[in-house]
This record gives structure tokens, C-alpha cells and sequence, in this order.
């Protein structure tokens, strides 16, 4: 008995060792866990994307968007998350597919018809302008571009009295023809009989008098420069003056100096004069 002692204590302590080792075992797989669950399902939140190409002016329906989960640090500033939300709201910016729907790309919540209306500023007024090839920039001008509006004018019947100015500066274009969006891209331009532009009261007035008593031209502006610019307008005489050459003065021709003489009884005096016919 003696001597197996050792060999029981011995084993005692591996046994307990081993229950040990097995409790202790299975509070850590306990404790890991909740973490593994938590770092493979991270906080995500709905955002709202295009299912396809959308125009500005369009009203956006249920077939239009999809509802995607989103890290939630990484959902962009704006966003919409509930479907119901989009749902009826018009796009004053055109978006491309799969691009989120953000607050600020949508009419206010009171605008619920699409097209010219909904992408107009408050106090602006749509005004239409008839054109041809050669008034609509030869097809180029498009819905979102930027345009100057020329006028030219006779106010007389003289010819000379022509004038051509520019009445209205970086003009919005609404639409083109019935068409809210580009078509073809810029490369392939398409003729169009009438161009919508955003205006003030002011300038469609001014647009109203210039259609019906002139000639409209446009011109369409870079997007990159919106200051206007003063002009005083081109005249026929200044147009003709534009580019000639200086003319010189007409040199001056040496007179001849002539002299005579007066007598007057005993008196004699002289006299020197140019001749008046040089």
C-alpha cells in the first residue's frame, strides 16, 4: 500500500489535470463565440439604387429601384432606406444604374409630376423657342447644357441700322424636341424643332419680343464659365470696320513760298506768301 500511494496521488493529479484542462477548454469556446458571431455579421444598412438608367424628370416607381445592404460606416451621407420612401419622387439629376438615390438628386416631397415641371427652380418659367439646324447649334444643344440667346434686329428700315445682341446668358436647357435626356451620345446630334429653356419673368419677356420682331440665334457655353459677359452688340458698321487696315494720313506737300513787291510813290516794301492752290 505504501508504495502505490505515489502512483495514486500521481494519478489523482492527472485526472484532475485533464478535468481541468476540459472545463477550462470549453469556457473559452463559450466565451469566442458571440465575438465570431458578431465580427461575421457587422451592422448594415438599406440603401436605395437604380435598377437601370434614369433621365432627370423622372418619376421614380417601385420597378425602378432596389433596396442593398450597406456596411453601416460606409453608406453614403443622404441616402434613402426604405423603398416607400423613393417611391413617387421625381429626379432632378440623371442617374446611372446602380447609383445610390440621394436626398438632394430629388424634387421636394409637394412635386409629384415628372418632366419639364419638376426640374424647373421655383421662381423660374420654361419657355420654348423654336429653332432649326442651324439656330439649335446643329443638333448639339441638349437637355442640361448651357446656351446664350442672340437676337438680330432692325429697329428702322434702315439696313444699316441692323443689330445683333445678346439678350439672355447661360440659359438652362430644359429639354430638346419632347426629350428630357441625351440620345446617342454627344457624337451623334439629332434635329430637334423646339428647345425648352428655364428663364425669369424678366427674360421671357425679353425671349418673347426677340423671337417675334428678330432672328434667334444660340450659343451654347462651356459649363465650365457662367459669368456674364457685357456686349454693346454688332453693327453693320462695325462689323465692316472689324479687322481693316489703319489708313494713314495724307502727307503734307511742301508750298511754295512766293514774294512780290508794292510800291507805294516813293515806298517800297515786300511781301512773302504761299500759293493758296498747293
Amino acid at each position: 500500500m505504501g508504495r502505490s500511494r505515489p502512483f495514486l496521488v500521481l494519478g489523482f493529479a492527472v485526472v484532475m489535470a485533464l478535468v481541468t484542462s476540459v472545463l477550462a477548454y470549453s469556457w473559452l469556446r463559450q466565451q469566442a463565440k458571440p465575438a465570431v458571431a458578431q465580427a461575421e455579421t457587422p451592422k448594415t444598412q438599406m440603401v436605395a439604387l437604380t435598377k437601370m438608367d434614369l433621365p432627370w424628370g423622372t418619376k421614380l416607381e417601385p420597378e425602378m429601384v432596389e433596396m442593398v445592404a450597406f456596411p453601416q460606416n460606409s453608406a453614403p451621407d443622404g441616402h434613402i432606406g426604405a423603398l416607400e420612401e423613393v417611391t413617387g419622387r421625381v429626379l432632378v439629376t440623371s442617374l446611372k444604374r446602380h447609383e445610390p438615390i440621394l436626398q438632394t438628386r430629388l424634387a421636394p416631397k409637394g412635386i409629384t409630376t415628372g418632366g419639364v415641371p419638376a426640374l424647373m427652380s421655383p421662381t423660374h418659367r420654361a419657355m420654348a423657342v423654336k429653332v432649326d439646324e442651324v439656330v439649335g447649334v446643329a443638333g448639339f444643344v441638349k437637355p442640361g447644357d448651357r446656351v446664350d440667346v442672340l437676337v438680330t434686329i432692325s429697329p428702322t428700315e434702315k439696313a444699316t441700322d441692323t443689330v445683333t445682341k445678346v439678350v439672355l446668358e447661360n440659359a438652362l436647357v430644359l429639354a430638346a424636341g419632347t426629350e428630357l435626356e441625351r440620345k446617342g451620345g454627344d457624337k451623334e446630334p439629332a434635329q430637334v424643332k423646339v428647345i425648352t429653356l428655364e428663364v425669369t419673368p424678366d427674360e421671357s419677356e425679353k425671349l418673347a419680343l426677340a423671337a417675334s420682331e428678330g432672328k434667334l440665334r444660340l450659343a451654347l457655353r462651356s459649363p465650365l464659365n457662367a459669368e456674364p459677359v457685357l456686349t454693346k452688340g454688332a453693327t453693320i458698321p462695325s462689323l465692316l470696320a472689324s479687322y481693316r487696315v489703319p489708313q494713314e494720313a495724307p502727307a503734307k506737300t511742301k508750298q511754295q513760298k512766293l514774294e512780290t513787291e508794292i510800291i507805294k510813290g516813293g515806298k517800297v516794301s515786300r511781301v512773302s506768301f504761299y500759293d493758296p492752290g498747293q
